[in-house]
């Protein structure tokens, strides 16, 4: 994914899924300066990490 789609996705009413290594995520934060976005997994709780933002797939 590019740093602007993900922008776009943060900033989007609806909600739009998005994976990160086949775990759906999101997306709290884009960088687009350095292509890094902040993202949320279920599965981490209320832990953010970064990621690139290269690694995210839009479903």
């Amino acid at each position: 994914m590019q740093a602007n789609r993900a922008q776009e996705i943060l900033n989007s009413s609806q909600e739009i899924e998005v994976t990160y290594q086949g775990t759906p995520i999101w997306i709290t934060n884009v960088d687009t300066t350095n292509n890094k976005a902040q993202v949320k997994m279920p599965s981490t709780s209320n832990n953010l990490v970064e990621v690139s933002v290269n690694d995210l797939i839009e479903l």
